[in-house]
């Protein structure tokens, strides 16, 4: 006797044919998840130039002039995921507020500026899972952070993926 249910455990997709259609179709869209909305992770990749937003920040990082290198964990962290992505570092040495209003206008795509994860600026930029952790001179243990653009999800999730592996978290 038919009564017109579908067997026990017959799945969402047997039952909603409309579901099976929008499924089928985000697929053949070539949907790339995660996005970057504004495109960071591959300009950086086409343009190969990473730009990198860096202030004063001792001993996580260290700025000794507008024109020098700056040097660090962080500085070299930077680097080191610039010739993950195929590019070089073009650095900008700016305040932590400018650098995120920088992130903010596409004018820098990471900042290293010794960020923990209890800075202030995370409502307003995308904050990598912690990486390193560290004590500070009062003994409180400090879990580091980077800082991207907010939204570009690409970015910070294949900077997270450097960062887990042997090469990137090493710092």
């Amino acid at each position: 006797m038919n009564t017109g249910r579908l067997p026990a455990g017959a799945g969402l997709l047997a039952r909603s044919p409309l579901a099976a259609l929008m499924i089928a179709a985000v697929s053949a869209c070539g949907v790339q998840v995660p996005t970057d909305p504004g495109l960071t992770l591959d300009r950086v990749r086409s343009e190969r130039v990473l730009r990198v937003g860096v202030t004063h920040a001792p001993p996580r990082v260290v700025v000794t002039g507008p024109e020098e290198t700056p040097s660090g964990p962080e500085p070299e962290l930077a680097q080191r995921y610039a010739e993950h992505l195929g590019a070089r570092v073009e650095w900008t040495t700016d305040s932590e507020a400018a650098l995120v209003e920088d992130l903010s206008d596409g004018e820098v795509d990471l900042v290293v500026a010794g960020l923990d994860a209890t800075s202030p600026w995370a409502a307003e930029v995308g904050l990598t899972r912690p990486y390193a952790e560290s004590t500070d001179p009062g003994g409180q243990t400090r879990q580091h952070v980077l800082a991207v653009p907010a939204g570009e999800n690409a970015l910070l999730s294949d900077l997270e993926r450097w960062l887990d592996s042997s090469a990137g978290g090493a710092s």
